[in-house]
């Protein structure tokens, strides 16, 4: 199911228990906030040209990607692109994608970068679609001994690492008190 900005408001609350639930785990970490998360995705909503796309399992919501203008994004995420001489007006700015772990390999994960890629192509200004990824160490001491990056996954949805386009964003990882700064890297699709 796709919602375009308001008409996710109805999810809001589901949105928030499941980024809460998914990013919890390696490699995000994330300690979440239910508060945060529904201002967090309430202001999404209310952005111009956003758009939700909803798993279901019944009336039950498993999994949702997001997407934006990245002129929409706070400067910690357009300054990269600025830097480098992109033009934020260009990208469409893939939020995040949460499934639950009993969904994934059914082609769902797939579905949400083809929506939002079909979203980004119908608005008609963009010519790439990007998203950002968290970077842990390999020796991190949370990291599942069967944990595989999604590295593989994006690149073959055509997606390329762009190491050089980096930001931080802060967060409280999980058993911890503070927030610190987590490196993100960039990956770019051209889309026209």
């Amino acid at each position: 199911m796709v919602r375009q900005g308001e008409g996710a408001a109805p999810f809001i609350d589901d949105l928030a228990r499941l980024r809460i639930t998914v990013f919890r785990a390696f490699p995000y970490l994330y300690e979440g906030d239910r508060a945060y998360e529904q201002t967090y995705l309430t202001d999404y909503a209310r952005t111009p040209d956003s758009v939700f796309v909803l798993a279901l399992d019944g009336e039950d919501v498993v999994g949702v990607s997001t997407g934006l203008p990245m002129s929409a994004e706070n400067e910690a995420f357009k300054a990269p692109f600025l830097k480098a001489g992109l033009n934020p007006q260009e990208i469409f700015y893939f939020g995040e994608s949460v499934l639950l772990p009993h969904y994934r390999g059914q082609g769902i994960g797939v579905r949400f970068f083809e929506e939002r890629e079909a979203h980004a192509r119908r608005l008609g200004r963009f010519r790439t679609c990007c998203f950002c990824a968290v970077e842990r160490p390999d020796d991190h001491k949370l990291r599942p001994a069967d944990h595989e990056p999604l590295n593989a996954f994006w690149a073959r949805r055509g997606y390329v690492h762009h190491p050089e386009l980096r930001t931080q964003f802060s967060w409280r990882d999980v058993g911890e008190t503070t927030e610190t700064a987590k490196p993100m890297s960039f990956w770019l699709k051209e889309i026209r």
